[in-house]
């Protein structure tokens, strides 16, 4: 057999794989674990607005709040398979393009690569959490010692603006892409009643505005961080939620955004359900 004749058979057998009954329920769990996660963040911020939050309000203080109760461990190991699972989807996705339109274009593809590449670092902390290896520092201290280690570097500060500009984008583009409802292109809602898919359009407007303005504001302080030269100044998920509470609505703007956020996870699960997960 020839080299581009083995190279085409494993191909063949990679797409086969992606495309295969497992990896569509790997996918179906990441979203659901994806929707879990967020739903636990909400509620901790929440509990932040209303003045009775003493953890995070992000994925280490959702982890702990799981961890807390009687068969934490079991669903945080179901947590870590799920993040496995998603991150398997979105890296077949890199290589054989997302579903739906233009599901292979390069931008998408680079899209779905650095989604699974995340994912995976998500998958290696809730392992290291549940192993006691690591995991246990919250998101504001990981930004903070991520921007000081940067900025120790010649160029370190324009790298911070650089990220930090690229996630206030990508705020926007969600908080766009939410009211515009340009997630229902990733659905597959035939079969459902007017009703119900007016409920799943809403919590997919209401969820993923949310989370796009979290994702606003966090690119803010790095951006922040990079002009002053002040790695402190960066903020992590909790972080950005608690300065909501800062702003002239007081603590009424964090509740509102933290129960977008549970909103959004009530949407990841139901995305779940009825999301295209083939890879193209």
């Amino acid at each position: 057999m020839t080299v581009q004749g083995a190279s085409h058979n494993v191909r063949a057998v990679g797409r086969e794989a992606a495309a295969s009954r497992w990896m569509r329920w790997l996918a179906r769990a990441g979203l659901v674990a994806h929707g879990v996660n967020y739903i636990l963040i909400g509620i901790l911020a929440v509990q932040i607005g209303f003045g009775a939050g003493g953890k995070e309000a992000d994925r280490t203080g959702a982890l702990q709040a799981v961890a807390r109760h009687t068969g934490g461990t079991l669903v945080l190991w179901l947590l870590a398979v799920g993040f496995a699972g998603l991150t398997l989807w979105r890296l077949a996705e890199a290589v054989y393009g997302q579903a739906g339109p233009q599901g292979h274009k390069a931008s998408k593809r680079v899209a779905s690569l650095a989604r699974g590449i995340f994912y995976g670092f998500v998958c290696v902390g809730v392992v290291g959490f549940l192993m006691g290896t690591g995991g246990q520092s919250s998101s504001n201290d990981q930004s903070k010692d991520l921007s000081a280690k940067l900025m120790s570097h010649p160029g370190g500060r324009w790298l911070i603006l650089l990220i930090g500009l690229v996630v206030v984008g990508a705020g926007i583009v969600m908080v766009v892409g939410g009211v515009r409802k340009k997630f229902l292109e990733r659905l597959n809602l035939s079969g459902l009643s007017s009703r119900s898919r007016r409920v799943i359009e809403t919590l997919g407007t209401v969820g993923v505005a949310a989370r796009g303005s979290v994702f606003g504001v966090l690119g803010v302080f790095l951006v922040v961080a990079a002009v002053t030269f002040d790695a402190k100044k960066a903020q992590g998920i909790d972080g950005s939620l608690r300065k909501m509470a800062t702003t002239p609505l007081g603590p009424w703007l964090l509740i509102a955004v933290a129960l977008g956020l549970v909103t959004f996870g009530v949407y990841s699960c139901c995305e779940a359900r009825w999301r295209n997960v083939q890879p193209g």
